[in-house]
């Protein structure tokens, strides 16, 4: 089909408009030869238009289908106007910003902040191919990204557009997208420096303009640097062409650098700068438009202060420069003058100029030289040099040219700077360039300033050019398609007219070389040398400009300034001048020459890389070989030739940002502007290059679905769809040449698609007339069927009615004649009945008209009488009432009088004596017999009161009797057994006292037998002295070499303890999240051993450097150098109650118990560690070296002993306690005090005999073989003999006390034990009375008191408890003082140990063996098993490391759990704390190692899940907290853990099930994630929706089966290893959100997923989960299914958004159902939604208003001011609580399976 014969009836097209550019038009009639009549759609006017050449008709309009498609490209009918309408349809309608143009992204600038920037806008972008979603800046960006990772080849963005069409914010997001992705894992925050430069940049090289309030006015290329793991690893950045003529002149309404108003703002801040207002400045006031709505300059102020913080740039160098900014802006304060004692106009400055002294203050520069410069000049002849004074106009150029050297040389100097800090030193092997670029500029004044712009426009155009004909190329070769070469515009004709030898910049160059060259000069050598190039064109009129044709438009320059701004030229007098003041270093730095300014300000390090080398940035003057400085426009050629160097080394890609309105409208488009910049951004041209070739392509399998339709049934090969589509294409495309086919993929020339759209239609329209038509025949057949029925029945009838009728008619004419007679008489008769009838009838109506008439007027005489009456009366009533109402007034009036003239009269009356009395006789009396009666009823009622209060008093005591008499017979029997065991209890306190007396007289006798020793001893140490005075020298350097090393140690503690302090803080910052990341670090690089640490040592110390630290941190405090400070560390008073709790709130008491508990514990930890070192170090530095045992002796002895344990017992005695336990404490403390004694003088002893010992030692260290010189006469050999008798008869001695004390004890346990038969007894009786109900208040009286004393007993057992901890604590003292006494010298000491241990141990046991309440049954086994420590580590590694899930599974759910704790038990059993420590450390340790080795199995994620809730269960079970009791049984409450404390554990535990936890979601949506796509937004099952007839799906291999397949073996693990019910339903509800929300954004993001048929798919797809949620998870009751349901209702909304009517009828309920959908997902959703067909109905923006409008209003009013997000939050994890779980095994029935292979390592006890 030729292009003309598609201009038929009902064609639309584009025609041209001059306001809109272009307008739709429908055609109304079939084209003609020349004529082309037309309807235009606005306004309904009709047009003829001529066609001169068929080739140029009116561009036709592309199909509803393609309207608003992501990709120009895309559309059928490539050309200005659909392009246009496609960007206008998705800006405006649907709020789409961005939009494909083949590898372009036009991005329109909304003037309003979407929420599509968020970071899980960036996840959902991240891993896509650049199509799959949206447009967007991030698409391009992970498009760069994923080319970087897989082709190893650098990448580069080129943003470009003009001002105020959002290039800055585009490359920022650019720069945020890689900053996540490519987060630096090392922590330096090299991605937060990157984006910390952009306010910086924008402060000093942004303004506001008439086009936008921060426009860049400087180009920039940031290159963002990768290692090879392709994280970032530095940055670097390079300018381009700084505008510094702004920097002097503004235009109006436009202003200055932001950064001068940002110093302004802060000038309170910054007195020493001597700024002021803004407005004062003349460098800043010349546009008249000093602020922007909106932005706070002070705010901006500090904003860059931080960005200069964060970029390392030091405080004063920040002062430095903003110095150099205030100088700035006075100097262009300084007045120039004309002098007044000249002729002429020769400069003069004022000598009280106080700007000008602020320079010279600031600068440091001398103010006469300075004022010198800025006046005069250097002229430099053959012969001399001479120097002259300067006119205002060129005095203030060359004022105006130093201000803009030194902004200039400031912004160079801070861009080294920033790359300074960009440069981490890491290594750097791939980049991505980010070009933020002016684009193509014309105004009506255009100067160098934009032929600079147009020039580097016309290089990026020449690239993007040839590489978007190479991309089209490869396309083509790559689908293996014949096509010819494609014409498309070329720019270097253009450029060749810039950079020839006699081009434009050459000749500029060699004119600013002349001594007088001008800038007509120059124009005319133009005219002269490039006349001969086809881009160059002379002006109409004047000879002062010149025109350039470029691709985008004819611009024409204005040659004034061309050569001042492009030599850029300083006087050297004054930079001289700025050089030699002293006052700032930054100054000097800037102004120095090339070789000085590299010593003092490094340039940033690059690597090498192609491109890279070539010249410096514009920002930065350079100079040329010879030494002469280089012009600006050799400069910007050679970094602009630098810069395609890089982009043509790299993989480009584009971003085209566009201005759509002048006035900063938000979603408003301004045709004419925007068609503007498309052509002058390259846009069309790509368009055109597209459209030259095969811009349409379809992939086989759509094209099919799409026009399947254009074939024959017969036809269709779905085993071959490229044999079907040819068929379809040869058919109805009869040119071969409009269409290719590729490998994967049709190619049709433009308008092809168009026209099979329009075929289709038809054949649509064809298919539904002819269905009409079929219809309509068998609606007409049937009702012609229908009627010839009925005609045949109806001819029937007529005929058998004729037939009948002509029978009848023969009989009546027969009967006729007989019957005539008859009739004729009858009707005579009856004519005259009838008159007479009639006659009558009107007689009786006519009779009663009149009676009638008669009664009606009666009727009303009678109602009207009646109405009279009533109306008469009612008048007489009236008037009666008047009259007797006024006779009322009258009577009122007389009696009123007569009542007044009364009242007188009685008033006289009243005032008279004789009345008065008269009235209070009466009443007197009537008082005095009132008085009298109240008197005898009082005197009545204090005789009864007494009785009363006797009667009930006598009551009270009575009921009281009862109750006392029944408490003495209760209490009888106790009081004599009571008695009786006080009574052996004063016997046993008799024996002991005299034990005591002979206790006492042996201890005299030992004192006076010590002391004789005593003075033998001092004799012999007075003799032993004199002659150690011989090796005092050697004594003396032995002290200087322990000097040596107290201080060494002494260093080497302080670095400890600092050391200490320091992890113990990032210890208690740090979260689990960091933990694996670093560990990953640690594995890279390990850290030395004295700093490896774990998150259960949090609460501990580090031990020496060379060990490795234990897990020590819970519990309790642990030993940190020996044995000697852990004991002076235990927390004896732990756990004691200093009096009963007050009965408040249990829970919140116990809470805050443990948290205070918890902290008292850390502080003291903390404080005890740091005592410990400082006492260590004090000790070390004061003590003497030798004999430090006495002093030992006494701290240990006494401050452990009598302190700590005087405490706990005067606690007891002040307890409130019974009689009996009065008199027990009184024993105990009579007791104590004899023991105290004894200990005093064993102390002494082996002070003494440890003094001693040592000295014989040191004496035979220090003799050697010559110790029989002191031994001559067998004096210590004698000595050593008594010492020892006296050792073994104190031995004896204790001995003897010791076996005392046992048989007292034993006779002691046997009268408890039968006491505890007859508590046994009375306590069952009591349970009987109990549990029944109290028949009198006697019974009830009883059983309160029995209650209490059981609380009392209870009370007593609590002490009695207390005290067996406190035996316990009692024998880990007596071994480390047994093992000192064996330090001491003293070997004898086994037997005093073993005594001592079998006196505990039976204390304890005897203490243990006291039940609560009733005494139990003894079983077999105690729950607990026993390990040796050298087997831990093979423990560990058979019950974690090597424990496999499919072994696991077929043994006790949790059985490695209840094992650990059984193990736990049993190191708390035997008083074993580091071992304990240790046990916990490697069970976690073991774990994190399986869950890190094994970090993609669900299995082993969810087997130590459930083991470590297990554990933690176990912990809180067995902690002996109450409320964790309520449903133990007694035996497990008697299993619970006695001595440690392991709360903090629980703790620990709790969060690392968390990180199992968390770690099996990330596991489990990380593998769900690959089928969410093509179970529910892909997957097709309904056949004939959008695609063929399937096969029904397999049962685990495609659609929503396999996903349901994923979720059910995740559930069936769950259970298999019995995690508890509650997480499971926290687990699944997680997983369906994010099935959700992954969907939701995926569908957001999607325009083809958009449409009817998709949303019934998904909606069925989606039905397949909730009806897996309905049978799998309704074991956990209605609520939870409930909720697990509840978060897929988002995407169902959606989905049934989709699907719903969309009239304006139904916005409130469409409302309604997206209840759980934002207003912001609702209308992206609508303004995506694309009919399929042309009948179905389309979205109006009418229908969206009302929707948002609406949705809005129910969010409340401060729903705008909340930020709201596109996309669901896909990272968001709902809180989970690990819920008390007890188990109801027992732990004495657990067995060790075989399979564990744990035999001889365990022991069942």
């Amino acid at each position: 089909m030729t292009t003309k014969e598609l201009y038929t009836k009902d064609a639309r097209i584009w025609v041209e408009h001059p306001l809109y550019v272009w307008e739709g038009a429908t055609v109304t009639s079939d084209y003609r030869s020349g004529v082309l009549i037309v309807k235009i759609d606005q306004t309904g006017e009709i047009r003829q238009i001529k066609i001169s050449d068929e080739t140029k008709l009116p561009p036709l309009r592309n199909p509803s289908l393609l309207i608003g498609q992501n990709d120009l490209t895309s559309l059928s009918y490539l050309h200005e106007p659909a392009v246009l309408h496609n960007l206008k349809v998705r800006f405006c309608d649907r709020n789409a910003i961005y939009t494909y143009c083949g590898i372009v992204l036009v991005a329109i600038n909304p003037y309003y902040d979407l929420p599509i920037y968020g970071d899980e806008t960036i996840m959902a972008y991240r891993g896509q191919s650049m199509g799959d979603l949206d447009p967007h800046i991030f698409a391009v960006s992970e498009e760069a990204y994923t080319k970087l990772e897989r082709e190893r080849r650098d990448q580069s963005i080129i943003v470009s557009g003009e001002s105020g069409a959002g290039k800055t914010v585009s490359a920022k997001y650019a720069m945020r997208y890689f900053a996540a992705v490519g987060g630096n894992a090392s922590e330096t925050q090299v991605e937060r420096k990157v984006l910390a430069s952009s306010p910086i940049m924008e402060a000093i090289g942004n303004a506001k303009t008439t086009r936008n309030d921060n426009s860049s006015r400087f180009g920039k290329f940031i290159e963002i640097h990768f290692d090879n793991q392709y994280r970032i690893s530095g940055a670097s950045m390079r300018t381009y062409l700084l505008e510094k003529s702004r920097v002097v002149y503004q235009s109006p309404g436009e202003r200055n650098y932001h950064i001068f108003y940002q110093l302004c703002s802060a000038s309170h801040y910054l007195p020493e700068l001597k700024l002021d207002h803004q407005d004062s400045f003349h460098y800043l006031n010349q546009g008249g438009c000093p602020n922007i709505d909106g932005v706070d300059d002070l705010k901006a102020f500090n904003d860059t202060k931080n960005a200069l913080t964060i970029l390392g740039v030091s405080e004063s160098e920040q002062q430095n420069m903003f110095t150099v900014l205030a100088a700035i802006l006075h100097l262009g304060n300084v007045r120039l003058e004309c002098d007044p004692d000249a002729d002429g106009d020769d400069a003069f400055i004022d000598a009280g100029d106080a700007h000008l002294s602020a320079v010279c203050a600031l600068l440091g520069v001398r103010r006469p030289e300075l004022a010198r410069w800025l006046t005069h000049r250097r002229i430099a002849s053959a012969h001399e040099v001479i120097e002259a004074r300067m006119d205002v106009r060129r005095a203030g150029a060359a004022r105006d040219a130093l201000a803009k050297r030194l902004y200039g040389e400031l912004f160079a100097w801070l861009v080294r700077a920033v790359n300074r800090a960009l440069d981490t030193g890491h290594a750097r092997r791939h980049f991505i360039g980010v070009l933020d670029i002016y684009g193509f500029e014309t105004f009506e004044i255009n100067s160098f300033e934009q032929f600079c712009i147009n020039y580097a426009n016309e290089k990026l155009q020449q690239q993007f050019n040839s590489h978007v004909f190479k991309l089209e190329q490869d396309e083509y070769i790559k689908e293996e398609i014949s096509w010819k070469m494609i014409d498309f515009y070329d720019n270097q004709p253009c450029i060749n007219l810039i950079e020839d030898r006699l081009g434009v910049l050459a000749l500029l160059d060699e004119e600013c070389r002349v001594p007088q060259g001008s800038d007509r000069g120059f124009v005319a050598k133009l005219h002269d040398k490039c006349a001969k190039y086809p881009h160059f064109l002379k002006p109409r009129f004047g000879d002062a400009a010149f025109i350039i044709k470029h691709f985008a438009d004819d611009v024409e320059y204005q040659c004034g300034g061309f050569l001042e701004k492009n030599r850029d030229t300083v006087l050297e007098e004054q930079l001289e001048c700025l050089r030699a003041g002293a006052g700032c270093r930054l100054v000097r730095a800037m102004l120095a020459e090339p070789g000085e300014q590299s010593a003092t300000l490094p340039a940033p390090r690059r690597r090498p890389a192609a491109g890279l080398a070539a010249g410096p940035a514009l920002t930065q003057p350079g100079r040329r070989a010879s030494g002469q400085k280089a012009t600006v426009g050799a400069q910007f050629r050679a970094s602009l030739s630098a810069l395609m160097g890089t982009l043509s080394a790299t993989t480009p890609h584009y971003v085209r940002c566009i201005k759509p309105n002048d006035t900063k409208q938000a979603f408003q488009f301004d045709a004419a502007r925007a068609v503007h910049q498309l052509r002058a951004c390259g846009v069309l041209e790509t368009i055109r290059i597209s459209s030259a070739g095969f811009p349409s392509r379809w992939l086989y399998q759509d094209f099919f679905q799409r026009y399947r339709l254009l074939c024959r049934s017969k036809d269709i090969d779905r085993a071959n769809i490229k044999k079907t589509c040819s068929i379809v294409l040869e058919r109805h495309v009869k040119d071969p040449d409009k269409y290719q086919f590729g490998a994967t993929k049709i190619f049709f020339r433009a308008g092809q698609v168009a026209f099979l759209e329009k075929v289709r239609a038809e054949l649509q329209r064809l298919y539904c007339v002819r269905v009409q038509s079929c219809v309509r025949g068998f609606v007409a057949r049937r009702r012609y069927a229908r009627l010839t029925r009925a005609l045949r029945g109806l001819q029937a009838h007529a005929r058998a009615f004729l037939v009948r009728r002509k029978v009848q008619e023969i009989r009546r004419n027969r009967a006729a004649i007989k019957i005539q007679r008859n009739v004729r008489g009858w009707l005579a008769r009856t004519k005259y009945r009838r008159l007479r009838k009639l006659a009558i009838g009107l007689q009786a109506r006519c009779r009663g008209y009149l009676a009638r008439k008669l009664y009606k007027n009666k009727k009303i005489l009678k109602v009207t009488i009646g109405l009279q009456r009533y109306a008469r009366g009612y008048l007489a009533r009236q008037k009666a009432k008047k009259k007797r109402r006024q006779i009322v007034i009258c009577q009122s009036a007389v009696r009123r009088w007569a009542a007044r003239r009364q009242y007188k009269r009685l008033r006289i009356e009243a005032r008279s004596l004789d009345h008065v009395k008269t009235l209070n006789k009466g009443l007197e009396n009537k008082i005095i017999s009132l008085q009298q009666r109240l008197e005898d009823a009082l005197g009545r009622a204090r005789r009864i009161e007494p009785l009363q209060a006797a009667i009930a008093e006598l009551k009270a005591k009575v009921e009281t009797l009862k109750l006392v008499e029944v408490e003495a017979k209760v209490l009888k029997v106790d009081i004599v057994s009571k008695d009786n065991l006080l009574n052996t209890l004063r016997v046993d306190i008799a024996n002991e006292k005299e034990a005591n007396k002979r206790l006492i007289e042996e201890k005299r006798a030992i004192e006076e037998e010590y002391k004789k020793h005593k003075e033998i001893w001092e004799a012999e140490s007075e003799k032993l002295a004199n002659e150690l005075k011989s090796n005092k020298e050697h004594y003396e350097m032995a002290i200087e070499e322990r000097d040596k090393q107290h201080e060494a140690e002494k260093k080497a503690l302080c670095l400890e303890l600092e050391s200490e302090r320091q992890s113990r803080q990032k210890l208690l910052s740090s979260q689990y999240e960091l933990q694996e990341r670093f560990d990953s670090i640690q594995t890279r690089a390990p850290v030395p051993k004295e700093h490896r640490r774990s998150l259960s040592d949090a609460s501990t110390n580090s031990q020496q450097e060379i060990t490795v630290e234990d897990d020590f941190g819970y519990g309790s405090v642990r030993s940190v150098e020996s044995s000697r400070p852990a004991l002076e560390a235990v927390n004896w008073s732990a756990g004691s109650h200093n009096g009963p709790a007050p009965m408040a709130d249990a829970g919140l008491v116990l809470r805050m118990q443990n948290r205070i508990s918890v902290l008292q514990s850390e502080l003291s930890r903390t404080a005890k560690r740091a005592a410990d070192l400082e006492e260590r170090l004090m000790n070390r530095m004061t003590s003497p070296p030798s004999n430090p045992d006495t002093d030992r002796f006494r701290v240990e002895e006494l401050e452990i002993e009598n302190k700590k344990l005087r405490e706990h017992l005067e606690r007891l005695r002040s307890a409130d306690t019974s009689q009996t336990s009065r008199e027990i404490v009184e024993q105990l403390s009579a007791m104590q005090e004899e023991l105290d004694r004894r200990r005093d003088e064993c102390i002494q002893l082996k002070n003494v005999l440890t003094h001693q010992t040592v000295n014989l030692k040191s004496l035979a260290s220090n003799y050697g073989s010559d110790v029989d010189i002191i031994n001559e006469d067998g004096e210590l050999a004698t000595a050593y003999e008594a010492q020892k008798g006296i050792n073994r008869q104190l031995q004896e001695e204790l001995s003897a006390e010791k076996k005392f004390y046992a048989e007292h004890i034993s006779k002691v346990k046997q009268e408890m034990d039968r006491l505890r038969d007859e508590n046994e007894k009375y306590q069952k009786l009591l349970s009987a009375d109990l549990s029944q109900e109290p028949k009198n208040k006697t019974q009830e009286y009883a059983q309160n008191e029995i209650i209490r004393l059981a609380s009392e007993s209870l009370a007593i057992q609590e002490r009695v408890d207390k005290l067996s901890e406190s035996c316990r604590r009692y024998k880990n003292q007596i071994r480390l003082l047994v093992g000192k006494l064996k330090e001491a010298g003293v070997e004898d000491v086994q037997d005093i140990l073993e005594g001592n241990e079998t006196i505990v141990s039976q204390n304890t046991s005897t203490a243990l063996e006291i039940p609560p309440v009733m005494r139990k049954k003894e079983r077999e086994y105690l729950g607990m098993f026993e390990y040796k420590l050298q087997d831990e580590g093979t423990i560990i590694k058979k019950l974690i490391t090597e424990l496999k899930p499919r072994v696991a599974t077929s043994l006790l759910p949790g059985l490695p759990a209840y094992i650990l704790f059984m193990m736990l038990r049993h190191t708390d059993h035997v008083d074993d704390e580091p071992k304990m420590h240790q046990l916990i450390k490697a069970a976690r340790t073991a774990v994190k190692k399986v869950i890190k080795r094994r970090a993609e199995s669900v299995e082993y994620y969810a087997l130590w899940l459930a083991n470590m809730l297990r554990l933690l269960n176990n912990l809180r079970q067995y902690s002996g907290d109450v409320k964790y009791q309520a449903e133990n049984t007694p035996r497990q409450n008697q299993q619970s853990l006695r001595i440690f404390d392991l709360s903090e554990y629980r703790q620990v535990l709790s969060d690392q099930a968390i990180s199992i936890y968390q770690g099996l979601i990330t596991l489990l949506e990380r593998q769900l994630e690959r089928l969410i796509m093509p179970a529910i937004l892909e997957y097709e099952e309904i056949s004939g929706l959008s695609g063929p007839p399937r096969a029904a799906p397999a049962a685990a291999s495609a659609g929503p089966a396999r996903l349901k397949h994923e979720l059910g073996a995740t559930h069936d693990t769950l259970r298999a290893h019995a995690v508890d019910p509650p997480l499971r339903v926290i687990l699944f509800r997680q997983l369906f959100y994010y099935i959700c929300a992954y969907s939701l954004n995926q569908l957001l993001l999607r325009k083809d997923l958009c449409c009817w048929a998709k949303g019934l798919q998904i909606r069925y797809n989606i039905s397949h989960l909730e009806t897996w949620i309905k049978e799998h998870l309704a074991e956990y009751g209605q609520k939870s299914m409930e909720e697990i349901l509840s978060v897929l209702k988002p995407i169902t909304q959606a989905v049934q958004l989709l699907q719903a009517r969309k009239s304006m009828a139904d916005v409130s309920s469409t409302v309604e159902m997206c209840a759980d959908l934002s207003a912001v997902q609702v209308c992206k959703i609508l303004n995506m939604y694309t009919p399929a067909e042309e009948y179905e109905v389309k979205v109006t923006r009418e229908f969206i208003h009302e929707i948002q409008k609406l949705m809005q209003e129910r969010a409340g009013p401060n729903a705008n001011k909340e930020p709201q997000s596109l996309l669901m939050d896909t990272k968001m994890i709902y809180s989970v609580h690990f819920e008390f779980s007890p188990s109801p095994i027992r732990l004495e029935d657990i067995e060790v399976p075989e399979v564990l292979e744990l035999n001889g390592l365990l022991t069942k006890i």
